[in-house]
């Protein structure tokens, strides 16, 4: 039943995104570097929130992040060239894991795609051509692939399309609400931006990003629509480029295109070679391979369907939002301030989160699950001095422009609340705004 998976294939498309993907990777790293995101994410805070459960993963301290960083553009082009292939990608994946978990002030889609990305290709054969690896002779080289690699990486961006396109189907998307507010903030953009503020242009931004994100690998992989669809895609995330400045993310969506088109188009026009290969049933199967593929195809369902089994509204609670593919769907503000009672001295004060930087801030008004985290550790901070505290939180939020609404239960100690991972955290207000 599962044959087709080990179906022989050409490798060309493989080999090509590998180089891209490398490229993505050494960009990302340096890039981080040269644009002082380093110093704006791991620097100047002066607390980390990290992921809950791995409080104990905190960002280097010094210089460590630079240099660390500095090594992963190194890995980077490690994976590019090919050269130690498998040492290269691996440590990457390690390393960025690590970087993406220690803290959540700049959670970014693109940066968990990466993630998923640099797992799957510690598996694939993607340095079997065109490599350094291959010409210093430390690996065979081989122009086939089983077709399972293509299968998992097309299933990938497949989820990144569908559960994005089935998460924009809620009234502020349908209506224009949301794309008005975030076009209008770009209305000073040359030329086009004076069309940013005009309900036709962000109707239309609403329904074609809706229809892209729903439509896009129909259309790539049907051979009829193939090149407008890619066309299509071109204009798509050039677009949300310039725009938006998303980072990487519209190139490495882009260049997934090379798995929809014919494989030996790809070769005769990235990797000129006089050798062919023909495809060819393999008539092996791994049943190993088959059960962990299964595994991961069940894994990357289930996370984006997971904020439908728990109550409330994702774009307010913000429960089951992070590894759903919720991209660019809402805009919030809000302003919290804590109460504070001391046990100890039997006082009661206002705490205003002054030593936060500006990103932190920002989610400490408007993400639960970082309101919690700060109790916590106003928690631990008076537990060093010997005070036994209670905290109580105070806070209104904003949902794309709606006036502001009592957001966190202020009768709910959060510091002697524990979080729930998998259901409802009831301290956190229902909205009732469609």
């Amino acid at each position: 039943m599962m044959d087709f998976l080990f179906k022989k294939i050409d490798n060309s498309p493989l080999v090509i995104f590998r180089i891209i993907f490398g490229f993505v990777l050494t960009a990302e790293a340096w890039g981080s570097i040269f644009t002082g995101w380093i110093e704006r994410t791991y620097i100047e805070p002066t607390i980390h929130f990290s992921y809950i459960g791995l409080e104990w993963m905190q960002p280097l301290d010094g210089l460590g992040m630079y240099y660390l960083y500095g090594l992963m553009g190194l890995l980077g082009l490690g994976v590019l060239l090919g050269y130690f292939y498998k040492l290269s990608i691996i440590t990457y994946t390690i390393l960025w894991t690590y970087c993406y978990l220690c803290h959540k002030i700049s959670y970014n889609n693109h940066y968990y795609l990466m993630i998923l990305l640099c797992f799957i290709m510690i598996f694939l054969p993607a340095n079997r051509y065109a490599s350094l690896d291959v010409k210093t002779k430390r690996i065979p080289i081989q122009f086939y692939m089983p077709y399972w690699c293509k299968f998992v990486l097309i299933f990938q961006i497949s989820c990144v399309y569908f559960f994005g396109g089935i998460a924009k189907i809620y009234p502020d998307w349908l209506d224009g609400t949301f794309t008005k507010i975030v076009l209008k903030g770009e209305a000073s953009f040359p030329f086009i931006g004076q069309f940013f503020t005009q309900e036709w242009f962000y109707m239309a931004i609403a329904y074609g990003g809706l229809l892209f994100d729903l439509l896009i690998i129909p259309l790539l992989m049907c051979i009829k629509t193939r090149v407008f669809g890619f066309v299509i895609s071109l204009f798509f995330h050039s677009f949300n480029s310039i725009v938006f400045q998303v980072g990487v993310f519209p190139y490495l969506s882009l260049s997934f295109a090379l798995f929809f088109f014919d494989a030996k188009k790809i070769q005769k026009i990235f990797l000129p070679r006089k050798e062919y290969f023909n495809t060819q049933a393999s008539g092996f199967v791994n049943k190993r391979i088959t059960g962990l593929l299964l595994l991961y195809i069940m894994l990357q369902l289930f996370l984006p369907l997971r904020q439908y089994f728990i109550e409330g509204n994702t774009f307010w609670t913000e429960e089951g939002h992070k590894m759903s593919w919720r991209m660019m769907l809402r805009t919030a503000r809000g302003n919290t301030r804590f109460r504070i009672e001391d046990v100890t001295n039997n006082k009661t004060y206002i705490h205003h989160p002054k030593i936060l930087s500006q990103k932190q801030k920002h989610l400490v008004n408007t993400q639960p699950d970082v309101i919690w985290q700060y109790a916590q550790y106003l928690k631990q901070e008076e537990a060093k001095k010997g005070h036994e505290i209670k905290v109580f939180c105070i806070s209104k939020k904003s949902l794309n422009g709606r006036p502001s609404k009592t957001f966190i239960d202020p009768k709910v100690d959060l510091a002697n609340t524990s979080w729930n991972y998998f259901k409802h955290n009831n301290w956190i207000t229902n909205f009732e705004g469609w």
